[in-house]
Formats: C-alpha cells, structure tokens, sequence
C-alpha cells in the first residue's frame, strides 16, 4: 500500500492570454465557472482528499498577491456579514480556505514549458511525491468521489506515476500527449511511456495524458535532462516519459466525471451554460423560454 501524496503543485504561471481582455490585470484562476473561482475547484479536490500543502507557481509578483489575498482571512468583511445577518455568505466566504493547509509559492521567471515550470518548485517539494493539476482543466463528479480521489485509490495500489486520461479519435490524438504501448484493463490503463503530441501517422494509442497527474519524485530528478519538446518547451509528459523508460511504472485512469475546459473564452462559455444549467432547474427553464423567443 502506498501513501498518497499530501502536497499539490499549482502552475497559475502563464499569461493566460487566450482569456484577453478580462485576464490584462485579472488571473485566469479568479475568472468564474458557474460563480465560483476556477482556483476554488482545484483547492476543493485537495480538500477531499486531504493535501496539506498546496504550491502556486507564479510569473510576477502581482499575479502572487492576487492568490496570497484569496486565501488569506478578510476579517473586516466577516464581521460585516455577521452584522448584517448574512450567514450564508459569510459561510461561503470562510469555506474558501480549507483548515490546515499550506499555500506556498515559487516563482517561473521565463515561460519556458509547464515542465519547467513544475521544476520551480523542487526544494519546495524536497524528497515527497506530489500532485500536478492544471487548474484551467476542471472535471466535476456529480455521483461520486472526485477526480484526485479516483487517481489516488488507484495509486495507493500501484504507486509510481497516475494520471487521469481519456480516450479521442485518432485524429484528435495529435493535440494532446499519447500513451504509448497502452493495455486496458476496466478503468486503468498500464503503458510504457507517452509522447507529446505525435503526429497522425505516429499516434500510438487512443488514450490522451490529461492530468491531474501523481508523480513520484523522480520526475523532479529527470526534468533538468528533458530538453525542447515537440512544441518548443519543456513539457511535463516527456520528463514523465523518460521516468516511465527508466522503470518507473506508468497507469492511466479513465476517471468518471465531466470535464469543463476553461482555456478560452468560448470554452469557458460553454463550460459556464452547461454546468450552469445543469445545476440550476430554473435557469433550464428560462433557457428554453429564451430559446423559443429567439428563434421565433
């Protein structure tokens, strides 16, 4: 039996420039999937499972005091709220930081790959194996366990590298890391290694790398040897390739869940009406009437 890891890294580094305008002075992570902070998802999947320490990878200062003031108590608003009787709301307002974890931070000074950014926080992770989660990549469970947990009964049987993936048409294969070598059994999937984004011909396997990811530490101990990758950086999934090659064993998981991609504009849109309406009966309702207005 192997023990989950209890400390997550966060990559909130990039310029997030495929969510201009809004994003010129606001970070991604606080725009909002059906009125609550992308970040929250991420940091509430760390709840449930119990991590105690979660590693913000950031690229300028103002970026890092947006994420230290969330997550840090607002006193002046709490007693506001429970002078005006707003309970709710001030229970919403304490909900957001979880007890007993620690947010930390390291900082990319280049946008050199998601690889790279992932090294930034090496000392900070020291010798434990950790969790990697793109933040803008959010999947809900509606009738089970959520996504960390799945990967981490997993581990805790197999240990090496987990990483929740999903299954694409070839074609949609070459935009996303392959497993390579892949042999499915139920909802796992063991494989040799992964490639980044191969080309059609090349594409070994229906099964896309998608994160979260638990990795052991010796993915920090490869990623200074992983050079530019197909896309020019250095990617996460080859320094996990070149792990999986030295002997590391490599599982996916097919996870239960939705995803909801909020990495432009018209996917955070789309994610935000169907996670919306699916929660909310009477917004269904109104979308309807809405609809028979508009294409009468």
């Amino acid at each position: 039996m192997f023990q989950k890891p209890e400390v997550c890294i966060l990559p909130v580094a990039g310029l997030s420039t495929r969510n201009l305008p809004a994003t010129k002075v606001l970070h991604k992570g606080f725009l909002t999937l059906n009125n609550l902070p992308i970040i929250q998802y991420a940091v509430e999947n760390c709840r449930e499972i119990g991590v105690k320490e979660i590693i913000f990878i950031y690229s300028d200062q103002s970026c890092k005091h947006l994420f230290e003031k969330y997550f840090a108590p607002y006193p002046w608003l709490e007693e506001h709220l429970a002078h005006k009787g707003k309970i709710d709301l001030l229970k919403a307002l304490k909900d957001i930081i979880p007890t007993d974890m620690k947010f930390s931070f390291a900082e990319q000074k280049e946008p050199l790959g998601n690889g790279h950014a992932i090294l930034m926080a090496k000392e900070l992770v020291g010798k434990r194996d950790f969790i990697v989660m793109w933040p803008d990549d959010i999947y809900i469970n509606f009738h089970g366990d959520g996504i960390l947990k799945q990967l981490c009964d997993v581990y805790e049987q197999t240990g090496g590298i987990v990483e929740n993936i999903m299954e694409f048409p070839k074609e949609e294969m070459i935009r996303y890391g392959a497993l390579i070598g892949a042999v499915r059994d139920g909802r796992t999937v063991h494989a040799q290694g992964l490639i980044e984004k191969p080309k059609l011909e090349e594409v070994p396997s229906n099964y896309a790398s998608m994160g979260p990811y638990i990795l052991p530490n010796v993915v920090m101990d490869v990623l200074p040897e992983v050079k530019n990758g197909s896309n020019g950086e250095i990617n996460l999934t080859d320094a996990i390739n070149l792990a999986a090659q030295r002997g590391e064993k490599l599982t996916g998981v097919l996870c239960s869940g939705l995803r909801f991609d909020c990495g432009t504009n018209e996917e955070l849109a789309k994610s935000n009406l169907k996670l919306t309406l699916m929660q909310n009966p009477k917004l269904r309702a109104y979308a309807k009437e809405l609809l028979d207005t508009i294409l009468v």
